[in-house]
């Protein structure tokens, strides 16, 4: 197969819509899935300094009032291209599983 389900994909999908914390990540993957899809903190983390490390992800640290400062993560030229690949993976994935499971010539 191709493509893999993995949460570098959906990390990299939200920060296509912004810089966010790790927290906001959680959120959106978890209200743009309609909560179909949940990512708790022990997953997420890794794989976010994972990409960091790869050079997919920039991070800093944002200071808030009255409250320990906030590492927020933004996409990278990098990381925005790894995403355009991950899609393009996705999208073959998915045609293949439809014209197995649904009959139909792809989507």
């Amino acid at each position: 197969m191709a493509f893999r389900s993995d949460l570098e994909a959906l990390i990299l999908a939200a920060l296509s819509e912004g810089a966010k914390h790790g927290y906001g990540i959680v959120k959106w993957i978890k209200v743009r899935s309609e909560g179909a899809l949940k990512a708790g903190e022990a997953q997420l983390y890794p794989v976010l300094h994972r990409l960091e490390e790869d050079g997919c992800l920039a991070s800093e640290w944002i200071p808030q009032e009255g409250k320990p400062a906030r590492k927020v993560y933004s996409l990278t030229e990098k990381g925005t291209k790894v995403l355009a690949k991950q899609v393009g993976e996705w999208r073959a994935f998915r045609a293949g599983v439809d014209r197995l499971i649904l009959g139909e010539e792809g989507s």
